[in-house]
């Protein structure tokens, strides 16, 4: 995945958001932000827990933030 939080081209030209994190056995994980009929889509690691770096935090708050621009622009059409 490159760097801790990705910008990737998703289906219909939507962003989408990867944040790296690990489960509570140290296994790598991502959490995905994307943006779907104006609300923002926060997907964890399918049964998992998160457990997010401190800077790995600032990534996902600064995906979230972008993703309710990006919803509040796809509502208003």
């Amino acid at each position: 995945m490159g760097s801790n939080c990705e910008r990737t081209g998703a289906v219909n030209s939507h962003r989408e958001w990867s944040i790296n994190c690990r489960d509570l056995a140290g296994r790598k994980r991502d959490v995905t932000v994307f943006v779907r009929q104006g609300h923002v889509v926060l997907v964890a690691p399918p049964g998992e827990t998160a457990i997010l770096s401190p800077l790995d935090v600032g990534r996902l708050r600064a995906a979230l933030r972008d993703a309710v621009v990006d919803a509040s622009v796809e509502s208003d059409h």
